[in-house]
């Protein structure tokens, strides 16, 4: 398989997941009664990231995993030039 190829299907993939993960928040939160819903988000714009949250904790998170997404990107760039 091409590099391309694969990349194409990790992609397929990583969406289908996340298509799935919302599904299955939706259903477990839809049958425990009472929740709490609480979100953040993080847009990658190349290397910069924009991030967002509806409190402390979702935005913490959200920068975390901003960080470590910059991080990939840089190793990604990296290891493309090598190549």
């Amino acid at each position: 398989m091409m590099r391309g190829e694969t990349l194409i299907g990790a992609g397929i993939a990583l969406i289908l997941i996340g298509f799935l993960l919302v599904f299955i928040g939706t259903i477990v939160s839809a049958f425990s009664g009472e929740s709490e819903v609480q979100g953040g988000g993080v847009i990658m714009i190349g290397p910069i990231p924009i991030v967002f949250g509806t409190n402390r904790g979702a935005l913490t998170l959200a920068m975390i995993l901003a960080v470590i997404l910059m991080a990939l990107w840089i190793l990604g760039v990296l290891l493309m030039r090598r190549g």
